[in-house]
């Protein structure tokens, strides 16, 4: 069993005792933790909540919903929904904040509290804490039975958020539709399975074969979208002759494409490519967090703007967007953030930008992707003795690296010009995290075990 407390929500399995994995017991404890903040910071005794379709939803729902009550904050309940639309909801709803329960692309054992704050964006790390504060002091204060909340159910903005996209002046509903595109989906049995095809109608695309889109959460697969959990689309695209596949994670703010041979466009390259249809239409500068691919600065240089890096995390790539201005940024596991509607990852947003840019470079998907520059990200880790100094050992590869260019915003990351290497310590267990990207597998891999060979050599001295 598995609990994990962080600033931006809590996160754990389901079962267990208290404290050790996600049970109701924890539930009730942070979410009077969180609601208790949302009074004490905003006097907005109104909260949106959310979910994705897995098994344990509807439990975690009741007692997210039964626990806001006790505290006198009125409820809006969207449902089945996903994260990015509950994003939404908070700032058009205008409540103190909201609740996403969902734990993402975690397994199905899982689930989570992901905390909005009053603009419908993550929490950050002061608010984060404070959170964490407040749920280990167990003088909680409920309302009295003249002052409990009230539930509201609200079914209406998957349509408001697909009318929000359609209005964006960079989605081209008529150059979508005149490509006539033929896609698979495969929304790994949540809440994807809702949304994803009245957007696609909507967007013109007719020839929808559906992959998994029933929400019940029992995931037909590992729910993280990566190349060894999708062989089944992959191999539905070859067998219909689609153009492309499109997968999304179970709360819909990881976006993936699949090429129209059964490979895969890329996780990292979905950003690149829908910040270059922006780029070529609104110039300005991008973010993405330090472990993301080195092709979305090419692109973003090539375009006239300024890249920049933050430290990993959605919240910290949006901080960073603000400061700079950008006009789009994300992660490289497929995040999109788009200001333009949000400040938040929307699968949902990413997908009617791409097929835009898609339609109107008149190119197979294929073809779309060789016309940017080549990288290949390598991912390891080394596990430590337990107490090791990883901060120390980290410091030693920095002092021997500071010739070349190097981040410690998030770790350590060293720059050997177009390559890279990016290493950060777990915050649950002793290792280090090794992520390295080069213009090939080879190289790539090869600098990861250079660094290894680092790691080790000063471990044996």
């Amino acid at each position: 069993m598995t609990l994990i407390k962080s600033i931006s929500g809590i996160r754990g399995t389901i079962g267990g005792p208290a404290g050790a994995g996600l049970t109701p017991a924890d539930i009730v404890k942070y979410t009077t933790a969180y609601g208790r903040w949302v009074i004490a910071t905003t006097n907005n005794k109104k909260v949106v909540i959310g979910r994705d379709a897995r098994i344990s939803g509807p439990m975690v729902n009741y007692l997210v919903t039964g626990t806001l009550m006790g505290l006198g904050i009125n409820v809006v309940d969207l449902g089945l929904s996903t994260t990015p639309t509950v994003e939404l909801a908070v700032a058009d709803e205008q409540a103190g904040g909201g609740i996403i329960i969902t734990a993402s692309h975690n397994p199905k054992e899982w689930n989570a509290l992901k905390l909005l704050n009053y603009k419908g964006e993550f929490i950050n790390d002061d608010e984060g804490k404070k959170v964490l504060e407040l749920a280990e002091n167990s003088d909680f204060q409920f309302a009295e039975v003249e002052q409990l909340g009230t539930v509201v159910p609200n079914q209406t903005y998957l349509q408001k958020h697909i009318d929000k996209i359609l209005s964006l002046s960079l989605v081209d509903v008529d150059a979508i539709k005149a490509a006539n595109f033929k896609v698979v989906i495969d929304c790994v049995n949540s809440t994807g399975g809702i949304f994803l095809p009245p957007l696609l109608n909507v967007l013109g695309v007719t020839q929808i074969e559906q992959l998994y889109c029933t929400p019940d959460g029992n995931f037909p697969h590992n729910p993280e979208p990566l190349p060894e959990n999708l062989t089944a689309i992959s191999a539905k695209v070859l067998e219909v002759k689609a153009d492309f596949g499109i997968v999304v994670d179970p709360d819909v703010d990881r976006l993936c494409f699949v090429n129209e041979d059964g490979s895969m466009f890329g996780e990292e390259y979905t950003l690149v490519a829908v910040a270059d249809h922006v780029l070529r239409h609104t110039p300005g500068n991008t973010v993405s967090n330090l472990s993301s691919t080195r092709a979305l600065r090419d692109v973003t240089e090539k375009l006239g703007g300024t890249y920049e890096a933050s430290a990993v995390g959605e919240v910290n790539v949006v901080a960073k967007m603000k400061k700079t201005g950008a006009v789009i940024g994300g992660e490289g596991n497929g995040g999109i953030i788009y200001p333009e509607l949000h400040y938040g990852r929307d699968a949902l947003v990413g997908i009617a930008l791409f097929l835009t840019h898609l339609a109107k470079s008149q190119k197979s998907i294929t073809a779309l992707k060789q016309t940017y520059p080549a990288y290949y990200i390598s991912k390891n880790k080394i596990t430590l003795q337990a107490g090791m100094d990883i901060d120390g050992l980290l410091k030693k590869i920095e002092l021997k690296y500071n010739h070349q260019p190097y981040s410690t915003i998030d770790g350590l990351k060293v720059e050997f010009g177009k390559q890279w290497v990016h290493l950060r310590r777990s915050n649950t267990e002793p290792v280090i995290r090794i992520y390295t990207e080069a213009d090939s597998a080879e190289k790539a891999e090869e600098l990861a075990q250079y660094i290894i060979s680092d790691i080790t050599s000063y471990l044996n001295s």
